[in-house]
């Protein structure tokens, strides 16, 4: 089951993501766990990012896995100010921000990683993929 949660923040994200990104994890050969959702402002993202991972810089998403072989669960912390912002840097609409940052989360449950170079492409490609198909959709 996929949750959305608000720490600080109006309620903004529609569900209508949820059966999208269901749809991401079971094309990915995976199992739907627990999976939360919490979205912040970059103050309380870079909070966590601090006291979690020693890391001192803003950053829009935070993953944390709880997978257990094929089940896929886990915490995904989401700055929204980040994603609007970084909107704007790259001249893109907000919603499709926001939609890549969503995939991206589940992406990392689904095991793919972005610390080198042609793991960054790959999650690139997969999240371009996702994205097509949520516009398809």
């Amino acid at each position: 089951m996929i949750q959305f949660f608000y720490e600080n923040l109006p309620e903004t994200v529609d569900r209508k993501y949820t059966k999208w990104l269901e749809e991401i994890i079971l094309s990915e050969g995976k199992k739907i766990g627990e999976i939360n959702y919490v979205f912040c402002d970059d103050d309380y993202l870079l909070k966590i990012n601090r006291d979690y991972l020693q890391h001192d810089y803003y950053t829009d998403i935070i993953t944390f896995d709880s997978v257990k072989g094929k089940t896929i669960s886990g915490e995904i912390f989401v700055s929204l100010q980040r994603v609007s912002d970084n909107a704007s840097t790259l001249s893109k609409i907000y919603e499709e921000e926001l939609i890549r940052v969503l995939a991206h989360g589940i992406l990392h449950l689904c095991g793919f990683k972005d610390k080198t170079e042609s793991e960054e492409q790959e999650m690139r490609r997969k999240e371009d993929f996702y994205i097509a198909k949520y516009n398809q959709g």
